[in-house]
């Protein structure tokens, strides 16, 4: 009987077995290896699937290492690196395919020195077959694949190369672009504030509050809270109950020694010279007061950097330590025969000797060992934390068996992190703001070697605050919306009469003397009836001359160069900028000196940027011309195999 269950659990197995091999070669997966022979090809040319593995895999190996941690395929596509390494692959085939065609031939000496020159087959004397050979062998490739593909890819470089060299930039455009870059404004402008309103803003009555209030229902909007159950341990909770024997303490004590008993030490630069006599010179003359220290050192070719030694002791400096140190406040010591030879040293600080006894560093060491006892306490227990949750001990259980500490929070992502609070801590911020009702409560460690485990109870969505709760908030809050727009509309009544009082009067001949004497009469009434900017504001213009696009200006709005910058010469506007308001005026434009050396500089470098941006656009074009005109194929369920092997 037991053999025959052995042999129907056998069966069974390969039922399963089979059906898992027909649904992986579903997804285009062929072996566990290799996967899919292809996963695309432009016209003739293929790219298969270890190429597309390796490719991703190398990509993503890189923007790991940027990052500092793991990348999963899912966060890859998500940045688009999937899709990158695609558009790669498929160009450089458009353009193997195009080589093919037209028949570029490559030669074994150009195959052979794109081999040598790889960095990734170089020994300490160079090209070192051996790393070839382990190299492809890592890789799953031969020698005589490796090298076709090498050919392929030279070919496709000379392709890329023949369409890309050779393209400038047309001088028009080049000095147009400086011409834009170097042109310069004087503009004349002022910030307008609260200050400057005729009157104080009233304020406003309860229904205009409320009406606000609704208006503006993002602005006093909670945001989403998370009711969290959790469980957690630290080091700092075991802390107080670990036991510690004094020769453990003492071991660390001695293990630290150098930290707790140091000797005198000096800050300390130095200057060896040639020969004694050189030395006592240059003293002679430092003594005098013709040069410092750091001159002696210029003239020697060095800094007064170059000349430190940092902290050192007595016994670092030989046999000038004992010189050195007899000179009781900071100076120039010497000449000193050193172990270089004749010196003169600098004593730039004295740090008194360091002589912390065991007794002195018992509190200290104490609460080290007992972090690190506590840590490892908690590794230790780990275990049957996990299995407690495994076997479905419900978080409120696990704290009743063992020394976690049970607690709630109520969990805002936008909450600011809480030092020594469980919300503190970065990994229960990650999994507080993913976790789920339907997940099972898992251990997960803190960062100083703790472990907790967390319940989502609730998800309170975001809900409007009642107003009587925020009224002082939507107070302030339309208060300062109507002191923007009253000085918004200030802005304009200046720009107004800034502009009545440039524009030219065009006045008409009148046919009767009398009626002219009258019209001029009614044109002085109107001009002492226009409205006029307080004194105050007339007086806070600020003036900034030879202002180029890429300015700045510490005190104005972040807008105010754009802005100033898209104004012709005499025009006035206001600035709405963030909260801030201010006024411009254009004084003068001044078009660039193209001729000028700093304009020649700006050309080079600006036509540089526009011959790669031409080259690279004109690649571009080239690549998806081959792509169409050859034919692109697609295998999904190919790359959909690789990419799950990730």
């Amino acid at each position: 009987m037991s053999s025959l269950r052995t042999k129907g659990k056998s069966t069974i197995v390969w039922i399963l077995m089979g059906m898992l091999l027909l649904g992986l070669g579903g997804f285009g997966v062929t072996s566990f290896t290799g996967g899919s022979t292809e996963v695309g090809s432009v016209g003739e040319t293929e790219i298969d699937a270890q190429t597309y593995g390796r490719a991703l895999q190398n990509q993503m190996n890189q923007f790991s290492a940027q990052i500092g941690q793991r990348m999963t395929i899912e966060q890859a596509r998500g940045i688009g690196l999937v899709q990158a390494v695609q558009a790669q692959l498929f160009t450089r085939a458009a353009l193997q395919e195009e080589a093919r065609k037209i028949g570029v031939s490559v030669g074994d000496q150009n195959v052979a020195q794109a081999i040598t020159q790889d960095p990734s087959f170089q020994g300490p004397g160079g090209f070192n077959r051996a790393a070839y050979t382990e190299t492809l062998r890592r890789q799953g490739l031969t020698e005589e694949g490796y090298e076709t593909n090498v050919r392929s890819e030279v070919g496709a470089l000379i392709i890329q190369g023949g369409v890309m060299t050779g393209v400038s930039a047309p001088a028009a455009q080049v000095d147009l672009g400086a011409g834009w870059l170097l042109e310069r404004r004087d503009i004349s402008w002022q910030e307008l504030t609260a200050a400057d309103l005729a009157a104080p803003i009233t304020p406003a009555d309860e229904a205009t509050l409320e009406a606000w209030h609704q208006a503006n229902a993002d602005r006093f909007t909670a945001p989403e809270i998370r009711r969290i159950t959790y469980v957690w341990l630290t080091p700092e909770m075991l802390a107080d109950t670990v036991e510690l024997d004094e020769a453990a303490l003492r071991e660390i004590y001695d293990s630290k020694l150098d930290e707790y008993v140091q000797p005198e030490r000096r800050m300390v630069g130095r200057l060896v010279f040639e020969s004694t006599e050189a030395a006592q010179a240059a003293r002679t003359r430092l003594d005098a007061g013709e040069v410092s220290f750091e001159g002696l050192a210029q003239e020697r070719g060095l800094t007064l950097a170059d000349t430190e030694l940092g902290e050192v002791s007595a016994s670092d400096l030989g046999a000038a330590g004992e010189a050195v140190f007899a000179a009781a406040d900071n100076g120039v010591v010497g000449p000193v025969e050193s172990d270089l030879g004749p010196a003169l040293f600098a004593v730039n600080a004295i740090l008194d000797p360091i002589n912390v006894s065991f007794e002195e560093a018992l509190p200290d060491l104490r609460a080290e060992a007992a972090a690190d006892r506590a840590r490892r306490l908690i590794a230790d227990r780990a275990p049957e934390i996990e299995d407690l949750l495994a076997g479905g001990s419900t978080l409120e259980d696990v704290a009743k068996e063992t020394d976690m500490d049970l607690g709630q929070i109520d969990w805002r992502a936008e909450s600011a992190p809480t030092p020594g609070e469980i919300g503190g801590y970065e990994a229960f911020r990650e999994h507080a703001a993913a976790v789920t009702d339907s997940d099972y409560p898992e251990l997960f460690e803190l960062d100083d070697g703790g472990v907790f485990a967390l319940r989502l109870d609730e998800v309170v969505p975001p809900a409007l605050i009642p107003f009587a709760d925020v009224r002082e908030a939507v107070a302030a809050d339309w208060a300062g919306a109507e002191t923007h727009r009253q000085l918004v509309a200030l802005g304009e009544e200046m720009k107004l009469q800034a502009v009545s009082e440039t524009m030219p009067q065009v006045v008409a001949p009148a046919a009767d003397p009398a009626a002219a004497a009258a019209a001029t009469e009614a044109d002085a009434a109107t001009e002492l009836a226009a409205p006029e900017a307080p004194a105050a504001l007339a007086s806070k213009w600020q003036v900034e001359t030879g202002l180029l696009r890429d300015g700045w200006l510490e005190t104005a709005p972040p807008g105010l160069i754009a802005e100033a910058f898209t104004l012709k010469e005499g025009e006035t506007e206001v600035l709405d900028d963030g909260g801030r308001v201010a006024l411009i005026r254009v004084d003068r434009v001044e078009p660039a000196a193209l001729d000028s050396d700093v304009a020649g500089e700006v050309k080079t470098s600006l036509g540089q940027k526009l011959d790669t941006s031409l080259s690279a656009d004109l690649f571009d074009y080239y690549s998806r011309a081959v792509q169409t005109e050859s034919g692109v194929t697609l295998n999904q369920a190919a790359m959909a195999a690789v990419e799950s092997r990730m």
